[in-house]
């Protein structure tokens, strides 16, 4: 649990300026970290040594003043200054620093004070704003985090290549780098709800690669991005402390299987679950996926930003290439997975000598979206999502939609292929992905979520990799796809 909420007795969405006061006189807090989200999806970090009450005051009243042109790449030099103002329920205590220290995040604002509307986090809120404003629904979110463990090849307990899921120690060699990345995460204010190793495993000569997942619960969208920039930072943080090198990127090796972010979602409403209608998926939700299904191709440029995610993207890796839904199904792009409806008491079937009551089934139902990944700018991802969800529900032919587009087959398996040709396709490269983005831009700038010139700015980086014909360049070329990769390890 977070420190801070256990110390006050509150939780983190109810923290005040005076509740951190307190925290930080009566636990000998000697340092603050402010962080934020630049432009590339990484965290940024100014430290404060705390000198005194006074000080204190001043910086979780005022923020700091930071260089914006140097953080976010549509900020003019000629007038960069902004405010860094920090956002009271993200607070934790630094799990890493050997001097008793407090971290918070941080949101953008300008020289007159307002919020700076094309910073990935204020874009974000405006998302959820806009949906909440029109529908009078919240929306709700969490990640699959995936990443792979690099390290010295160990003889004892050899796990054979893409067979690692799930896999159990002593076979799986940094279950304990996950505990405790997982027990970080959590005081880090972070919604846990698992953790396992994953199917990748790469062995090479010298070393070996071990892939594993750490998985979240739902929590409003704003709240899933900080509690995911905060875990992925403190992954590599273990990493770094362990001597490994710890990659989210989103293909490691030709051949083997590459690392997704998937997304789940759900829409509620007076903390009732609106993606289930009695016992089955509702309308709501149909015409939610129906919203994925209609901007999949743009939503690839938050979600897949690099040359190498589209190396991830191709068949028989349980990667997505073709844009379609189903249940339980692991070769579309969104899937329905159990949701315990309907299941009655299987507890009580497994322990028949239990006569206490259990739980009622209830509705976990979410939507998963199945091909961002590591390189994604996660606000930027999770304020698409939301508008992908406001736009479906607004869509007169979503029902048609996710009818037209729903299949209960493995589309990869070889007597499928006329499904196959029959489905829409994902892009195939950040080119092609820049160009489904300029051509949804309107959906995207409606009501002022995204700024016109962070559209421009996403499309140009997109475009400037020049990898149109990639897939097709690189073909048998192991050496130059090793260098790519490579290139791309972090991201």
């Amino acid at each position: 649990m977070n420190k801070i909420a256990q110390f006050l007795g509150k939780p983190a969405k109810e923290f005040t300026r005076q509740d951190l006061l307190r925290f930080i006189e009566e636990n000998d807090i000697e340092m603050m970290n402010f962080r934020y989200v630049a432009g590339d999806g990484r965290l940024r970090t100014l430290n404060f040594t705390i000198t005194s009450k006074p000080q204190l005051e001043r910086l979780l009243s005022m923020g700091e003043r930071v260089d914006g042109s140097s953080l976010l790449p549509y900020i003019d030099a000629a007038s960069s200054d902004l405010y860094v103002i920090p956002r009271y329920k993200t607070a934790y205590v630094n799990p890493f620093s050997p001097i008793p220290t407090l971290d918070i995040l941080c949101s953008y604002y300008t020289n007159e004070g307002t919020r700076l509307l094309s910073s990935p986090e204020n874009i974000l809120r405006s998302a959820h704003e806009v949906l909440k404003n029109s529908t009078g629904l919240t929306f709700e979110a969490m990640g699959e985090l995936e990443y792979y463990v690099f390290s010295e090849r160990q003889e004892l307990y050899p796990v054979i290549n893409q067979r690692g899921y799930h896999e159990s120690a002593p076979f799986s060699k940094w279950e304990e780098l996950r505990c405790e990345a997982m027990h970080a995460i959590a005081q880090g204010g972070g919604q846990v709800k698992y953790g396992h190793s994953e199917v990748g495993h790469i062995t090479e000569e010298n070393y070996e690669m071990e892939q594993h997942e750490i998985e979240f619960l739902p929590v409003p969208v704003e709240d899933a991005a900080d509690q995911l920039i905060i875990a992925v930072w403190m992954l590599r943080m273990i990493g770094y402390k362990y001597g490994v090198t710890i990659s989210l990127a989103p293909k490691i090796l030709s051949g083997h299987a590459g690392s997704g972010l998937h997304i789940h979602t759900r829409l509620s409403k007076g903390g009732k679950n609106m993606m289930v209608k009695g016992s089955q998926l509702s309308d709501m939700a149909k015409k939610t996926i129906a919203g994925y299904l209609s901007l999949a191709p743009s939503l690839t440029a938050f979600g897949n930003t690099i040359p190498t995610s589209y190396l991830r993207l191709v068949p028989h890796q349980e990667a997505p290439t073709n844009i379609c839904w189903g249940d339980r199904n692991r070769s579309v792009l969104v899937r329905v997975p159990l949701g315990w409806l309907n299941v009655g008491s299987m507890a009580k079937d497994a322990n028949p000598q239990e006569e206490g009551e259990y739980l009622e089934s209830i509705s976990n139902q979410t939507v998963e979206f199945r091909c961002p990944d590591g390189s994604a700018n996660i606000y930027l991802l999770l304020a698409g999502l939301t508008v992908a969800a406001r736009h479906g529900l607004e869509m007169t032919n979503a029902l048609e939609l996710a009818k037209k587009l729903y299949v209960d087959v493995n589309i990869f398996s070889s007597d499928q292929s006329e499904v196959q040709k029959r489905l829409p396709q994902l892009p195939t490269s950040c080119w092609q992905s820049a160009k489904s983005l300029l051509k949804d831009r309107e959906i995207y700038q409606k009501e002022g979520v995204f700024p016109p010139m962070v559209i421009d700015e996403i499309a140009k980086k997109l475009k400037s990799y020049n990898d149109k014909d990639l897939s097709e360049k690189l073909h048998g070329k192991k050496e130059e796809i090793k260098k790519l990769i490579d290139e791309y390890l972090h991201c």
